[in-house]
């Protein structure tokens, strides 16, 4: 049975939230969990869940429904951390400090065998420095990179790096197409997926030279990487391409425009429908379909983000992470477990 660690400890919502997505993963996937983080904690969000079960909208903007599991039935192990990294901490400097902390013994627990994955919504650098640290590089690879999964109107594409590396080389970015060609074919399941550079224009002299750098580099390997060119920004939810590169300062803007645009668009209409009687009435009509959209572009559907190019699976999740977008986030580790994502990333770059 794959385990997962969980670092029980880290995101907003800590720990309920956390430990109830962790417990609903292991009922509804079949995987085993180890919880990481107080454990008197994390014994009574146990007990909790047990006895209540918890609330979640399960991803749609509407009611709540209460989740019950058989919180015993599962293969649950808790492991004690005394120490959590807090989000304004420096990452470099906490872990080496609290080496103690939920995730830093989250992430041993991958480097030592004992879990085959692992998934964190705390400070996405501690996450990061750990796994660089506690698991090592993938042969050949100079930087991790966030791999992020965002939806179109056909089927959803990766932006890699979403915000691991801001200052990055032409040859990073030839390495992060590789490492999301990979991910794509084999987590999303996209055949050949067509890779972009992330631009300011299609012409192949357009942005600046680390954009011309690694359009150059990938334009000699075209066939290889089926390369299509550069990728505007108004593009990227166009299904032009399957996967689009950039440095993870631009990866990061774009991801949290994205976020901040869905969100301003679903209020607007909200606020639409609630303006006047008619308002309203078209708006009780709409609800079930705005519910579909909703669920698409909901961040909470995808889970987490895949740290790619460390020799183990980590699972980075939006710090605002509640326990669906908890139970997705186990899955996407998972995934990534059983598709043997990382062998096939150190083939291809070896």
């Amino acid at each position: 049975m794959t385990r997962i660690a969980v670092d029980a400890m880290g995101g907003d919502n800590a720990p309920f939230e956390i430990v109830a997505g962790a417990v609903w993963a292991a009922s509804e996937y079949g995987v085993a969990i180890e919880l990481v983080g107080k454990e008197d904690r994390i014994e009574s969000c146990l007990e909790k869940i047990q006895k209540e079960g918890f609330l979640s909208d399960c991803g749609k903007a509407g009611r709540k429904r209460r989740v019950h599991i058989d919180v015993k039935s599962l293969d649950i192990k808790v492991t004690h951390a005394s120490e959590v990294i807090e989000m304004g901490e420096a990452p470099g400097q906490a872990i080496r400090k609290k080496k103690n902390s939920s995730i830093v013994l989250t992430v041993n627990s991958v480097a030592t065998g004992s879990s085959d994955a692992l998934v964190a919504a705390g400070s996405t650098g501690a996450a990061m420095a750990s796994s660089l640290f506690g698991l090592g590089r993938i042969p050949g690879v100079d930087r991790p990179a966030i791999a992020v999964t965002l939806p179109t109107m056909k089927k959803p594409i990766v932006v890699i790096d979403g915000g691991a590396n801001s200052n990055c080389t032409p040859q990073m970015l030839k390495q992060f197409a590789i490492m999301g060609m990979t991910f794509s074919k084999n987590v999303l399941g996209i055949e050949n997926p067509r890779v972009g550079v992330l631009n300011i224009g299609e012409e192949a002299g357009k942005g600046n030279e680390l954009a011309q750098a690694a359009y150059n580099l990938l334009e000699e390997e075209k066939e290889k990487f089926n390369f299509m060119g550069n990728v505007e920004g108004r593009e990227l939810f166009l299904n032009v391409c399957d996967v689009v590169v950039c440095d993870g300062f631009v990866g990061n803007v774009v991801l949290k425009v994205t976020e901040g645009t869905a969100t301003l668009l679903f209020k607007m209409i909200k606020s639409t429908f609630k303006s006047d009687f008619l308002g309203m009435l078209v708006g009780l009509l709409a609800k079930p379909f705005l519910r579909r959209i909703y669920g698409r572009i909901n961040y909470e559907e995808f889970g987490g983000c895949l740290l790619l190019g460390v020799k183990g699976i980590t699972v980075i999740s939006h710090g605002r992470s509640k326990a669906y977008a908890i139970k997705n986030a186990v899955r996407v580790a998972k995934n990534a477990v059983e598709t043997g994502v990382n062998a096939k990333i150190s083939e291809i770059i070896e």
